[in-house]
């Protein structure tokens, strides 16, 4: 799963410029979650690339409306095809979402450590989603609507399932402009891209303080020991990065999305 994100308002202005020469318009959120509204970056009915704020909780538009009775925040690749909630999306509504970094949490002897994963250059990450529209009955015009999405996972790359067994699927610049040209075909691009680092990443633990969903500062980032490179050829082992120093948590677990 990936149920909480890292966002850095300049950082991702950066990225934003070298994609649709705009910048952020969101604000820097430390840990960001599941039913935020963030910015994320889709094709629009113009053919021309906007970022715009969605929901983080996909609303069907056949729906009775924003619910979170059941976990569409995030979408399995595997599956999304034949979802009743996620195939019209996965046909013709992807969209990217930039992000500094997302959150997953290690299991070990009871406990859960949660660690960092951003990218290696801190250039930003850009991971794929769908998006729906939403508009309540006898809602008309786009004032009326809810944009929502769900970011889309797959299989972890054998050397990042020691930290979790799933992953968010990540995309190069290049491979986020083919994600969102509507001509192109969902499922052969699904395919190539899932389970996938074609990106390097570096994984650093960090405090507690991350738990809580209320928690916002940086203090949610905070490193507790020195990161460690992963790419397609180094694997992530827990056992490598040394002793990893706690920190007392602000406050209590608070975890939306971590499973």
């Amino acid at each position: 799963m990936c149920g909480r994100l890292n966002l850095q308002a300049t950082q991702l202005t950066q990225l934003l410029l070298s994609i649709l020469q705009q910048t952020y318009p969101g604000e820097d959120d430390y840990n960001a979650a599941p039913t935020q509204t963030l910015p994320v970056i889709r094709s629009g009915a113009d053919g021309r690339l906007e970022c715009l704020p969605m929901r983080w909780w996909l609303t069907p538009s056949w729906s009775q409306g924003p619910s979170t009775q059941y976990s569409m925040f995030n979408a399995k690749v595997e599956t999304a095809a034949k979802s009743p909630a996620f195939k019209i999306p996965f046909a013709k509504q992807r969209c990217v979402i930039p992000l500094t970094g997302f959150y997953e949490w290690h299991r070990k002897a009871g406990r859960k450590q949660p660690f960092l994963i951003s990218d290696q250059a801190q250039e930003g990450l850009l991971l794929a989603g769908l998006w729906d529209a939403w508009r309540p009955r006898g809602g008309a015009g786009d004032a009326a609507q809810l944009l929502s999405f769900t970011l889309l996972t797959s299989a972890a790359h054998e050397n990042m399932r020691e930290l979790h067994h799933r992953q968010p699927i990540f995309l190069t610049k290049e491979q986020a402009l083919q994600w969102l040209e509507p001509s192109n075909d969902t499922e052969r691009m699904a395919t190539d891209l899932a389970s996938s680092l074609p990106v390097p990443l570096r994984m650093t633990p960090v405090s507690s303080e991350v738990n809580n969903a209320r928690n916002k500062s940086p203090r949610c980032a905070q490193p507790l020991a020195p990161p460690f490179a992963v790419t397609a050829d180094i694997p992530f082992r827990v056992e490598d990065m040394g002793t990893i120093r706690q920190t007392k948590p602000n406050g209590q677990e608070s975890f939306i999305a971590d499973s």
